[in-house]
């Protein structure tokens, strides 16, 4: 097969030519600032409403109590460190899981040096995170949850409306990074008892570079960003129009079309996983089986390194991953896979192929193919494998 074969949808997606054909006039004919009072501001301002809308519409939220910030990271910082700041009189403890992206576990840690408790909860097998665990983790001066509605890495989906029911169980607040879940699985902030929401463009068909963060009517949180007036005084800066304005589009495409795509996406990823977990062995699925995203697929490989694996593949035509984007030039194992049990030479082995619905059964067929014959060709050379086939022999 001589195309590219794109399998990294987790880490960014194409945007799509209807997105791009949306945004194109606010770089060069419609490009009024819209915090400005003149007429020619007003288009630029009226698509910024227009765009708010369509992701409000996403997430079954109020227009008002969307803001649009510059990704998922951005928003993560800005829900636990102004809610820190907000609720310091009540407390300074966080609670989160051990899964999380490393924006929400690398500002714990941040929060931390700042005088901050965080109690981090353990995940199962699968990836869920464990709920008694969570509830009895609350204390009198726990102000917030943190927990993601869905996994990144592995795809396991949790049980969101759960943890947000036990939040407000206990008057505390709820923040979920759902930059994977959104615009791919159903989200509604008020039946899921949602307070706070991060989100991200790119990761559906829209422009990098743009975010969201839905902040519920009542949550005293302040401005992140200092400087301006914008995003009703929470969030500084010249609104970027253009990437707003692609993201609303993708937000409105994602909410037409969801159902039809995540039927092929799950068509088309478990034909991807009967077909690797029965043709390649020793291979291990990591995430629930279920209970996950729609395009996910992530595997362990055992006596297989992961970059080896992954730079054969690219030789190959295809774009995989062996974890979070963010942290592709790290040489340690990830620390999903080490919270969900499996032991540093296991972890080290793994894979994930996120997919399209524009992707094709005939493609995935290429992948486990090309898998197939690279996986044996590195296990050809591991004297690990070789002593173990070995032992299987006596």
């Amino acid at each position: 097969m001589s195309k590219m074969i794109y399998l990294d949808n987790a880490a960014t997606t194409q945007v799509y030519p209807e997105v791009l054909e949306t945004m194109l006039p606010y770089f060069t004919e419609h490009y009024g600032n819209p915090s400005a009072i003149y007429t020619f501001a007003d288009i630029s301002k009226k698509a910024v409403d227009e765009a708010r809308g369509a992701v409000a519409d996403l997430l079954h939220a109020r227009m008002d109590d969307v803001y649009f910030t510059g990704g998922g990271s951005e928003s993560d910082n800005w829900a636990l460190k102004a809610t820190v700041e907000a609720y310091a009189s009540k407390g300074k403890h966080i609670i989160t899981s051990t899964i999380e992206h490393h924006a929400v576990l690398h500002t714990c840690a941040y929060l931390e040096k700042q005088g901050c408790e965080v109690t981090y909860v353990n995940v199962d097998e699968n990836g869920k995170i464990k709920l008694d665990e969570l509830e009895a983790a609350i204390r009198p001066d726990t102000i917030l949850i943190s927990v993601m509605a869905a996994n990144n890495e592995i795809g396991t989906i949790q049980p969101i409306a759960e943890i947000g029911r036990i939040a407000h169980e206990h008057g505390v607040l709820f923040h979920t990074d759902a930059v994977q879940a959104f615009g791919h699985i159903p989200l509604d902030v008020e039946s899921m008892n949602i307070d706070m929401l991060s989100a991200s463009g790119h990761k559906i068909n829209g422009p990098k570079g743009i975010g969201v963060l839905y902040i519920r009517k009542g949550v005293k949180i302040r401005s992140f960003l200092h400087g301006g007036a914008q995003e009703r005084k929470r969030r500084a800066g010249t609104h970027n129009v253009p990437g707003i304005v692609g993201m609303g589009k993708a937000a409105r495409l994602a909410k037409e079309n969801m159902a039809a795509r995540s039927e092929k996406e799950i068509s088309l990823r478990d034909h991807l996983i009967e077909r690797v977990l029965k043709e390649i062995p020793y291979t291990r699925l990591n995430g629930d089986r279920t209970d996950r995203l729609p395009n996910n697929a992530n595997f362990c490989f055992r006596f297989i390194e992961g970059e080896s694996m992954l730079i054969l593949l690219d030789q190959a035509g295809v774009c995989g991953s062996s974890g979070s984007a963010c942290t592709s030039g790290s040489l340690d194992p990830s620390h999903v896979l080490l919270a969900i049990g499996l032991p540093h030479e296991i972890a080290h082995g793994s894979l994930r192929l996120t997919l399209s619905e524009k992707n094709t059964l005939e493609e995935i067929d290429y992948t486990v193919e090309e898998l197939k014959k690279i996986i044996e060709r590195l296990r050809g050379m591991s004297p690990l494998y070789e002593d173990f086939v070995k032992k299987q022999n006596v």
